[in-house]
């Protein structure tokens, strides 16, 4: 793989500025966030002067532990515009989730929001090592959902040749990524992974294409399946953040010379891990929910909203802004079996160390005997592989598991293919269990 890196004298000068430097323009657009929010949204109104905190009452950043959280119920509550701080005239953008689990959550974007969108994807796409005039194959979804318009805000502002081929007709990814011959690619692992069996099914060789990095987010996934994806398309994988609420991809990145977490860009996003049952704050390095409040948000600013991603702070390193270790697993994602806490990802790591398995799974959850019991239905990575050696597999990968997750398991191996595709974020738990 080659290196990446990119110049020193490419960076935006705040993100080698100095802690002090980085705390003090926080202070500052911190206090600004927050009246504005006060002044500017019923609900933020409400809820400080329920919880007897001022915005005029911060002094530095430790002061922002006193206000209270915003949850999503909350964004569903004020559906649709009841969060957004500036009359609808000055709203350039508007965003929303599918709504799937819920009402959706509609967030919005002044050109001023915009912009500075703009300003972190190309930040984050620099880091991951990109530069101006280089090719993205942009294959996150266009839409409501921020992913695919969200890249391609910090492509235009980085000056990439961005072709919006979104996800879906994965015959067609791989035809232009041979064709169009391009540097990088924005997409889910997940998908990454369609795209990869699609190569095969062509009978092409990934490691001849041209892609030299892969940007993956909108999902948990971990360094095995990153080891994975660098070894069969000899490309850089690294990771980027973020969530609509927050602003969409870019919140934060992880660097291509580096590849130790993600860092946040905190000059617009400021970071807090508490631990998700109390509420409480986190020990400096120890692992929780992750915070965060939008430091220079106009349409929709956001404070203190709780994620349900589970990470850890750490100090920067290749940028003086601190890093979030990669998220594994979210806390309203946990599954709960017989009294042990188990995330998808730590299944995809077992299935990952298991010989003659592909990476692709689903978790079906069930009730059958008043006791919970988890199938695991995986696919051989060979389709010529007998019977006995995939039974020989599932028996592996079932050992696996119990021994490091510490559960029963009933793992089936199904044949290649066998396991549902996605094209945009994996589908990786089905709960079948009687509800209530």
């Amino acid at each position: 793989m080659k290196d990446l890196t990119p110049p020193r004298d490419t960076l935006d000068p705040i993100e080698i500025a100095s802690r002090d430097e980085i705390t003090a323009l926080q202070v500052e657009r911190l206090r600004w966030s927050l009246n504005h929010a006060y002044k500017n949204v019923p609900f933020y109104k409400d809820s400080f002067d329920a919880a007897g905190v001022h915005p005029d009452d911060v002094t530095d950043m430790s002061d922002l532990a006193r206000f209270p959280f915003t949850v999503k119920s909350d964004l569903r509550a004020n559906y649709p515009f009841g969060m957004f701080a500036v009359p609808q005239d000055q709203v350039a953008r508007i965003h929303a989730s599918s709504g799937t689990t819920g009402q959706p959550t509609v967030v919005g974007y002044t050109q001023t929001d915009l912009d500075n969108w703009a300003t972190v994807v190309a930040r984050s796409l620099r880091a991951a090592g990109l530069r101006t005039g280089d090719m993205l194959h942009n294959a996150y979804g266009y839409g409501l959902f921020t992913g695919g318009l969200g890249i391609h805000l910090g492509a235009d502002k980085l000056g990439l040749t961005t072709y919006p081929i979104s996800g879906g007709m994965t015959p067609r990814q791989v035809r232009l990524i041979t064709d169009f011959r391009p540097k990088g690619i924005t997409v889910t692992p997940s998908y990454a992974l369609s795209i990869l069996d699609e190569f095969a099914a062509q009978g092409l060789d990934p490691r001849d294409c041209s892609l030299e990095v892969g940007i993956f987010g909108a999902e948990p996934w971990t360094n095995a399946m990153r080891k994975e994806i660098e070894q069969a398309f000899d490309m850089h994988a690294v990771d980027i953040y973020g969530l609509s609420e927050i602003m969409g991809p870019g919140v934060s990145q992880e660097c291509v010379e580096s590849k130790d977490g993600l860092h946040i860009w905190e000059d617009h996003f400021y970071p807090e891990i508490i631990n998700p049952e109390t509420g409480a704050p986190a020990a400096e390095g120890e692992q929780g929910e992750l915070v965060f409040t939008s430091l220079t948000k106009e349409a929709f600013p956001i404070i203190r909203y709780r994620t349900r991603d589970l990470t850890r702070l750490l100090p920067g390193t290749a940028r003086s802004m601190r890093r979030m270790e990669k998220v594994t697993g979210r806390s309203d994602d946990m599954i709960i079996l017989r009294g042990v806490n188990v995330f998808p990802t730590q299944i995809e790591e077992a299935l990952m160390a298991t010989p003659g398995l592909a990476p692709h799974f689903q978790i079906e959850l069930s009730r059958p005997d008043r006791m919970d019991q988890m199938r695991v239905l995986c696919e051989c990575a060979d389709a010529s592989v007998s019977d006995d050696a995939r039974d020989a597999a599932g028996k592996a990968l079932a050992a696996k598991i119990k021994q490091t997750i510490g559960i029963s398991a009933r793992v089936e191996v199904a044949s290649v293919g066998g396991v549902a595709r996605s094209e945009g974020k994996a589908v990786r738990i089905l709960d079948k269990r009687p509800k209530g």
